[in-house]
């Protein structure tokens, strides 16, 4: 059985750390927390990593994604850092994008559903990705996707999630960007049904509320968690995180 993995999340704009809310970006203040006294994301990640063990981070480049003017030499520093693992969004449009990250050797790239041009591009990124380190998110607000792809703003996530595992897609992330920041609590049936649904890996983001949603996760058998608010503000202690593999 593989580990269950607790994924801090690491938003990075203007090339600092900062605390996303409801996907409302432009109003995102750099992060303040008491586990360290900086927003640089170098300096956050060493500290998550060499004192709380923490090995799997979640990197959303938000610089790229709205601007895209991509964090490289940020990047290049923290995968550096010695045993740790990145799963990165940088807003992937399209197959240029992909082969411009891939230069910079990301194992963990995650194509969005929110930016991608069209449908076609998760068929063309299955032929040139390990399959095992490709990760696509579910985007949406509500429970409802939002995509700039026509053909894929209208469709049933789980009608979506099916097809998406018929091409060979073994990874998924289910991010509802109306729960990220909010400690809203809870699993949303959808998360539930999407899970039961496709028969590969199934992560979560947004909305954790404390440690009890966090362990409801683990035993409902999905295979990870993404964290940020309730973590850096600390609600969940960070050092109970420690017992739960």
């Amino acid at each position: 059985m593989k580990r269950f993995k607790i994924i801090p999340v690491i938003d990075i704009l203007n090339s600092k750390v900062v605390h996303a809310k409801k996907g409302e970006r432009t109003k995102y203040n750099p992060l303040k927390s008491y586990l360290f006294q900086s927003s640089n994301p170098i300096e956050i990640i060493s500290i998550l990593n060499s004192k709380y063990n923490f090995d799997l981070f979640y990197i959303a480049d938000l610089d790229s994604i709205m601007k895209k003017a991509p964090n490289f030499q940020i990047l290049k520093k923290i995968l550096k850092i010695s045993n740790i693992q990145v799963m990165l969004d940088p807003g992937i449009v399209d197959l240029e994008d992909i082969f411009q990250f891939l230069k910079i050797e990301i194992k963990n790239l995650i194509l969005g559903l929110e930016t991608i041009k069209n449908f076609k591009t998760i068929i063309q990124s299955l032929q040139i990705l390990n399959r095992n380190s490709l990760i696509i998110s579910i985007d949406m607000y509500n429970g409802q996707i939002i995509s700039n792809a026509k053909d894929i703003k209208s469709q049933n996530p789980i009608k979506l999630t099916k097809k998406l595992e018929s091409l060979g897609v073994k990874n998924i992330i289910l991010l509802d960007l109306f729960r990220v920041g909010q400690k809203i609590g809870g699993i949303p049936q959808l998360y539930l049904d999407l899970l039961h649904n496709f028969n590969g890996n199934v992560f979560v983001g947004g909305g954790i509320k404390n440690y009890t949603d966090i362990i409801n996760i683990k035993e409902l058998n999905f295979t990870g968690v993404l964290i940020a608010t309730a973590l850096y503000d600390g609600t969940i202690d960070i050092e109970k995180l420690r017992n739960i593999s």
